[in-house]
């Protein structure tokens, strides 16, 4: 939908199921920051350190939960979730370019490429033997699909985009620009008679599930012994590398510049912060929440909230703590030693 067009806070309401306090004729155009927001304008609050805004906000309506509305002179839209309020009613709002569903003359389609109903293809296209794309699948200018590549439905890649060949994408997901997607995993193995490494060919391919969002610049490896494997609503940020042959289960969220390396496992409903660093070989299992610049060294077995590294410090400070951190390993076995002579006979027996 346009942003041009209005809607009346009664049809939000409606459409998000839930509950005005105001004049359900109020018309709104368009979303904004409470901070930022115009007359016309719907917004929202999302945490209690954002009610002073209140006071000066220009907004038409906010939408906000019940706990904080009282103070509120303007319409309000009470949800129980403001964020994910904010997820569904900005699509009423999507001010991207709609598809004109045509080829564009400068595309080159390979004659064995089966394409559906409603497809787009932007100028500059390169779309290889036996590729198929499903209904309304929207690919744009500059992008490069490689032979045996299958998008299902409804999928749409921004400009340029890479899909090596063997590569498959399911329903509805969006692919940003400059994602490079069953590029070669990095394998060599060191022959040590010629003095170099030899590659390891990288046979298998990537398979995406549905409703997968990949950012910008990022990059999925092929598999070398099995595909790599992104599961249905996995969210990918800008700048993330999936090594070869990794698994990322349902639902699964990547925040920017983080990076797993070949063979590793997570699970569904994990979320991963920015720059986490996973090694190769892990396991990781469901509902595990990684925070930023974490490094990840060894498997997760279980539930919950992981960190790794240290806090922000004063540069002099940090300094100080290095020398620290490089003398622990000898003041745990001073401490092992002196544990040890003040312990009683009777423990040391048992």
């Amino acid at each position: 939908m346009s942003q041009e067009k209005g809607f009346t806070l009664g049809e939000i309401a409606r459409y998000l199921g839930i509950e005005l306090k105001g004049d359900e004729s109020t018309r709104v155009d368009g979303i904004a920051s409470l901070k930022d927001a115009k007359p016309g304008q719907l917004s929202f609050l999302f945490s209690p350190s954002f009610r002073k805004y209140l006071k000066t906000t220009r907004a038409s309506a906010v939408v906000m939960e019940d706990d904080h509305s009282g103070d509120c002179t303007m319409p309000v839209l009470i949800a129980p979730d403001p964020r994910l309020a904010w997820a569904k009613v900005s699509h009423y709002f999507d001010s991207r370019p709609q598809p004109d569903q045509s080829i564009h003359p400068g595309a080159s389609v390979s004659a064995t490429a089966n394409i559906g109903k409603n497809v787009t293809i932007g100028a500059n296209v390169v779309i290889a033997d036996d590729v198929r794309l499903g209904d309304e699948v929207v690919v744009g200018p500059g992008c490069v699909i490689g032979e045996g590549c299958q998008i299902d439905s409804g999928t749409r890649l921004s400009a340029n985009v890479t899909l090596y060949h063997q590569v498959t994408i399911g329903k509805n997901g969006i692919i940003h620009s400059g994602a490079v997607i069953g590029a070669d995993g990095f394998g060599f193995a060191f022959d040590p008679e010629e003095h170099r490494f030899q590659k390891i060919q990288q046979v298998y391919g990537v398979k995406i599930g549905d409703d997968v969002e990949i950012g910008a610049g990022t990059t999925i490896d092929r598999g070398a012994l099995n595909d790599t494997v992104l599961g249905n609503g996995v969210k990918l940020d800008n700048q993330v590398q999936v090594g070869h042959n990794a698994t990322i289960g349902d639902h699964t969220v990547i925040s920017g510049c983080s990076a797993i390396a070949g063979s590793t496992s997570i699970g569904s409903y994990c979320l991963l912060g920015g720059a986490v660093g996973i090694i190769d070989n892990l396991y990781i299992t469901d509902h595990v929440e990684i925070t930023a610049m974490t490094l990840v060294s060894h498997s997760i077995k279980e539930p919950g909230r992981y960190s790794s590294g240290t806090g922000l410090l004063p540069s002099h400070d940090w300094k100080r703590s290095t020398v620290g951190f490089k003398k622990l390993d000898n003041i745990l076995k001073r401490l092992q030693r002196v544990e040890k002579k003040l312990q009683r006979p009777d423990d040391a027996k048992s």
